[in-house]
């Protein structure tokens, strides 16, 4: 007798003598106590004979399935019950049920459906297993199947698959110990910071990252805050496979059971070693700047006779420009322009070194070789691995009006005359200072000064300017401007030579400072 209706549970009555014979078919004699455990099972158990009418409906099937038995045939089941392949984009056709296919005398084992009806809205994904049901001589008599909501056990998969893609994929190091700090787990990143395969790794302890740069005491803090339960968060420099040393910031995670035993520790290592590279270079640069920027002139002295202007226009990445004019006891002037070689931190001490050893010796010797002379000897003393100082220094007597320089492998400077023509090239008279102690510089023969005349100091940050073309912007170009702006003062003519540089430049950012000196014999 099959129960009528759609309503969960049907007719219980008629269902417990149905099942009561097949149990009595199959020699199972205390059948109270085999309903009584089939009914208390946290699966879903559905029997059915061989027409396919529903025998045996557990509690638990109908509130899995949102319905109880149905009086339909098996050809309406997946339509009644509403059942989906996992996806739920096709309503499945009755001969892949599990159940009729058992009812054919096949086993099926962990087949996976989507049950959707009115009694289910959102879904309820279920994975089942189903057999033949046989009497004692063997005959097929029906099915029985077996299922289990795993919604949210597949749910529960998929956050833990997504997660452990992220672990996988993400590219900080990640890896992971049992409770005795022994490695059970590690990740891609792991072995690409690290060097350490995972054959190399595993089974190991932490203690193969070691650098050496912490003390006993640092180690045993950090063992004794994460087994008591604490996070770890701090700064570590640990060691590659390859000896090579990094620095990473590091986070380790006690991991606990329910009863709150500790059962695992989860470390994640990111490398900031260029990132610390980067901010001490940061550091040393802005350091360095702030270095230059004390020493630069935005003001000049009042000198009768002559209009002085002077400018550094720096670059991101500093250089070692130096630009200085100092007024001597006994009237004459000094303008001086060099450049460091090399960039950051050290090529600005060294700039202030050379502008204190400058200032120094101007005030008592007038003679502009000799000056350099004794800069290099110094500098030969301290300067390393070929660095070296490119330095142009000019003496102005204006009284005379006469110009002596001495330039020790600079770029040269120039005198252009009142009417355009360009009078004299300053170029150097030796080797930049520092390479060599017993260099000695001789000064230039003096050099007549007019009104009118202009003298252009520069460094090679100016003239090596490149253009998207690649073409140097030159000191035929710096000049050009100097003559249609000599009439201007000479601040202003500082500023346009820059200005053109830039421009000439475009897209491409200068690799070094733009340095630019004028002196203009007004009177």
């Amino acid at each position: 007798m099959v129960p009528e209706g759609d309503g969960v549970g049907g007719n219980r009555e008629v269902q417990e003598l149905d099942i009561e014979e097949i149990i009595e078919n199959g020699d199972w004699t205390d059948v109270d106590a085999v309903k009584a455990v089939i009914e208390s099972m946290i699966d879903g158990i559905v029997v059915v004979d061989q027409d396919g009418k529903f025998l045996f409906f557990n509690r638990v099937a109908e509130k899995i399935l949102g319905m109880g038995s149905i009086d339909s045939p098996p050809s309406e089941w997946t339509r009644r019950f509403g059942c989906f392949t996992p996806d739920g984009s096709r309503l499945m056709s009755p001969e892949e049920l599990p159940l009729a296919r058992s009812m054919l005398g096949e086993e099926v084992s962990d087949f996976e459906m989507l049950i959707r009806n009115p009694g289910v809205p959102n879904g309820a994904l279920i994975r089942t297993s189903s057999i033949p049901l046989r009497d004692e001589k063997g005959v097929l008599r029906g099915g029985v199947v077996c299922f289990r909501d795993i919604t949210d056990l597949k749910k529960a998969e998929e956050r833990l698959e997504r997660l452990s893609n992220a672990v996988e994929q993400t590219a900080d190091s990640v890896f992971i110990t049992n409770r005795d700090f022994v490695i059970e787990y590690i990740n891609p990143a792991f072995v690409q910071t690290t060097g350490y395969e995972r054959e190399e790794a595993l089974g190991k302890t932490p203690g193969l990252l070691k650098s050496g740069r912490h003390t006993k005491e640092f180690y045993e803090n950090l063992r004794n805050t994460i087994s008591s339960g604490g996070v770890f968060r701090g700064t570590i420099i640990n060691r590659k496979k390859s000896g090579q040393l990094y620095r990473t910031e590091q986070t380790i995670t006690p991991m606990k059971a329910d009863n709150g035993e500790i059962t695992h520790y989860v470390s994640v290592l990111k490398d900031v070693t260029e990132q610390r590279r980067q901010l001490e270079q940061e550091f040393q640069l802005r350091l360095a700047r702030e270095v230059q920027q004390r020493y630069y002139r935005d003001t000049f002295p009042l000198i009768e006779g002559y209009d002085i202007g002077g400018a550094a226009f720096p670059v991101a990445e500093t250089g070692g420009d130096y630009f200085d004019f100092l007024r001597k006891t006994d009237g004459n002037f000094v303008m001086a322009v060099g450049d460091v070689s090399g960039h950051g931190f050290g090529s600005a001490l060294i700039m202030a070194e050379t502008r204190a050893y400058i200032r120094s010796f101007v005030e008592n010797d007038p003679d502009m070789g000799r000056i350099l002379t004794r800069v290099n000897k110094v500098l030969a003393a301290d300067l390393e691995g070929g660095r070296h100082v490119t330095l142009l220094l000019g003496l102005i007597n204006p009284e005379q009006r006469t110009l002596v320089y001495a330039s020790a492998g600079h770029i040269p400077g120039y005198l252009m005359k009142a009417s355009g023509q360009l009078g004299y090239v300053l170029s150097s008279t030796g080797m930049p200072l520092g390479l060599f102690p017993d260099t000695v510089f001789k000064s230039s023969e003096p050099i007549f000064l007019e009104k009118g005349d202009l003298l252009v100091f520069l460094t090679d940050g100016v003239t090596e300017a490149v253009s998207p073309e690649e073409i140097e912007f030159g000191a035929d170009r710096a000049l050009e401007i100097l003559k249609d702006n000599r009439a201007c003062r000479a601040r202003e003519i500082v500023e346009k030579i820059n200005k053109a540089a830039l421009d000439f430049s475009g897209e491409n950012p200068p690799h070094d400072d733009m340095t630019t000196l004028i002196c203009k014999v007004t009177s």
